[in-house]
């Protein structure tokens, strides 16, 4: 059923059009898109009389309906500051049902208005500000490495026009090593020691921030219980696991594996309209920043020894496809992160040698900056983390369990029997 003709009679929709400085607002009256009708526009008001505007003109039983934009999350948390409710919807889903002809504030504020009267609008997730704020040190941290990615390439091909190999294993952000062994690789003329300079100084620059973002990460990671207990899976560090606090925020709102799975765009697309029967991979929707996250790490699993590594080869053994059986090997580690996140734990009676190593890492990945600003020394901290890893969640994946779709009916216990959860 639509979830608009619910809607009490006394209740109004406000179509919300925010931009930066100003928003729009239309209040609408009505259970449907036909017989809605606009009782009053607000144009271009000042964003920062959202507040004040609101208290005058709406009431707590209206509902502010926002299509997602760069504001929009902050625009539903100042809301919910004065008691009114708000939700967000997919942005790409409203941008088809703009008029190409003809387009503005005013119309943009209805359309929204009347798209979630519809009931067929998307309704996009909000995230806690704890959720919000790591997200953004999970893009500030992919944006570096793309810098640092972009800057090394940049001096690699300076180097090859002008006839300079790099000598294997060199590490061209090595720091002053490095850069000494490219400047005595050839006699450069002043002008090309500058250009190489200024290269140097963009990927110092790049590398200092990837290590403070690195280091933040880490001590997120060892100071959340919940996703210290994720790096115990195979395949998965500090960055996958924060990655997953990040994006996924409260696992609660995937009711099952599945839901996740979907989310982050590990199953495959398919068409099976008419006489057309149609399968493809697992790209074009979901989660992409995620989803090659959880493929590297199933591409580190398959080059292990863990029992899931010689299910997904005998599964590309079988299929003839590499990329196959690490997108089948994803899955599975996904579905075992949903059970570990819902709260199935089991203590650890000892570090094995895997996990210590995994732990020594992240620790590296803190600093000696990080470990002075907690007030740690790397022995203690070492021993607290084994100590919060042992009394931890762990989940042991069964590789030959089939991922298939269960009912919501179905006690958890049962599933997570079936999924080889022991």
């Amino acid at each position: 059923m639509n979830q608009a003709t619910n809607q009490n009679q006394n209740e109004r929709v406000i179509g919300f059009d925010s931009h930066p400085d100003t928003f729009t607002a239309a209040l609408l009256r009505g259970p449907t898109p036909a017989a809605a009708v606009t009782e009053k526009t607000f144009n271009k008001v000042p964003m920062a009389q959202l507040q004040g505007w609101a208290k005058r003109h709406t009431s707590a039983q209206d509902l502010f309906v926002l299509e997602a934009s760069g504001n929009s999350f902050q625009v539903v948390r100042s809301l919910a500051v004065i008691d009114r409710k708000a939700i967000v919807l997919e942005s790409c889903q409203m941008g088809k049902l703009k008029e190409a002809h003809a387009n503005n504030d005013k119309i943009s504020a209805v359309r929204i208005g009347k798209a979630y009267l519809a009931g067929t609008a998307k309704v996009v997730w909000v995230p806690d500000l704890k959720t919000q704020e790591r997200r953004d040190w999970f893009h500030a941290h992919q944006k570096v490495v793309k810098r640092t990615t972009q800057l090394r390439n940049r001096l690699r091909s300076y180097l090859s026009d002008n006839g300079v190999r790099r000598k294997p294993g060199l590490d061209l952000a090595e720091g002053k090593l490095g850069e000494e062994q490219i400047r005595q690789a050839r006699n450069w003329s002043a002008r090309q020691g500058q250009v190489l300079e200024g290269m140097f100084m963009e990927l110092r620059h790049a590398q200092e921030q990837r290590s403070h973002w690195r280091s933040l990460i880490a001590q997120e990671v060892l100071a959340d219980p919940l996703l210290l207990s994720i790096v115990r899976l195979c395949g998965i560090r500090d960055q996958v696991a924060f990655a997953l606090g990040a994006i996924i925020g409260d696992i609660k709102r995937f009711a099952e594996p599945r839901k996740l799975v979907k989310y982050v765009g590990l199953n495959p697309a398919f068409d099976d309209s008419g006489e057309e029967r149609w399968s493809g991979g697992i790209g074009g929707h979901g989660r992409q920043d995620l989803r090659s996250l959880l493929i590297e790490s199933a591409q580190a699993i398959l080059r292990s020894q863990h029992p899931l590594a010689k299910w997904g080869k005998k599964l590309m053994a079988r299929k003839g496809s590499l990329k196959l059986a690490v997108a089948a090997i994803a899955r599975k580690l996904l579905v075992a992160i949903w059970y570990l996140m819902m709260g199935r734990w089991t203590p650890l009676e000892e570090i094995d040698e895997r996990l210590a190593r995994k732990v020594g890492k992240i620790i590296t990945n803190v600093g000696p900056a990080g470990l002075k600003k907690l007030g740690k020394t790397r022995q203690a901290f070492r021993e607290e983390t084994y100590q919060t890893v042992k009394t931890g969640r762990i989940y042991v994946l069964d590789p030959n369990i089939k991922f298939t779709p269960h009912p919501k009916t179905q006690p958890a216990e049962t599933l997570a029997a079936e999924y080889g959860l022991r």
